[in-house]
């Protein structure tokens, strides 16, 4: 521990921990509150502080009369063509989804707006958040939409909200449709960085084009854990799955 960081102890314990269980060190049993403060040198209430983080973020489960234990780490699911809100889906595993806003302004970029159909000058809105799930990063979340639409989302807080709502209220807009590439990656350093990933960590980098009718209107791009989220398809014996082209793509 590092008694002249910025950074309480107690967080400071939380992370080493957070750590450790992601090395898979407690797979045989989660230390109790005395053999963690013996083996860091540390306060029980500094101790019982980080285990109260660590209860709070559904990383750990402690129950009257049994001891602590590692609780089963919620993976957040998707089917295939369905057009989902992170936010919700997060929500739904019973963490508490919050984003950390790193960019919310006016820009322009060519390539951006070929693929949304406009002006290579054409100002788009730009909003990149890092998404959250409990007090861990789970994304790195990148839209653009073109500005005459979407400028009211200036005015939005986004900590805590979706996208998709405000786009609803702020703009009078809800998606019909689009198209999603799911890839796996090895991460950029930087989103690594962010996403406390080591240079091993696989992640999954999803593109989507939303459109309203036939009209593109949103350009995103997500690159998110792969060890917090899936992807899920369902097949019949008569549909089976459906395959793209290289000729089909090119459509769309």
């Amino acid at each position: 521990m590092d008694r002249s960081s910025a950074l309480p102890l107690w967080a400071q314990l939380r992370d080493d921990l957070v750590e450790r269980i992601a090395a898979g060190e407690f797979a045989d049993g989660f230390p109790g509150e005395h053999a963690l403060t013996a083996a860091y040198g540390l306060s029980r209430h500094t101790v019982r502080e980080a285990l109260r983080h660590l209860r709070a973020d559904g990383v750990l489960i402690a129950e009257r009369g049994r001891a602590t234990r590692l609780a089963d780490v919620p993976v957040i699911e998707q089917p295939l063509g369905a057009l989902y809100s992170l936010f919700a889906a997060v929500e739904a595993t019973g963490l508490t989804q919050y984003s950390v806003v790193r960019a919310l302004e006016i820009r322009t970029d060519p390539a951006v707006a070929a693929t949304l159909e406009m002006g290579p000058d054409a100002p788009l809105v730009y909003l990149e958040r890092l998404r959250m799930a409990g007090d861990l990063p789970l994304a790195r979340d990148s839209a653009w939409l073109p500005a005459e639409l979407a400028e009211p989302l200036l005015e939005a807080s986004f900590t805590h909200t979706a996208l998709y709502i405000e786009l609803d209220t702020r703009c009078g807009i809800r998606l019909t449709g689009g198209r999603e590439d799911v890839t796996a990656v090895v991460p950029e350093p930087a989103d690594a960085a962010l996403l406390d990933l080591d240079e091993r960590s696989a992640a999954l980098s999803i593109r989507r084009l939303s459109f309203m009718g036939k009209r593109p209107v949103e350009l995103r791009h997500t690159v998110i854990r792969g060890d917090r989220f899936t992807v899920s398809a369902r097949f019949s014996p008569s549909e089976g799955y459906r395959f793209l082209t290289a000729e089909s793509l090119s459509r769309n």
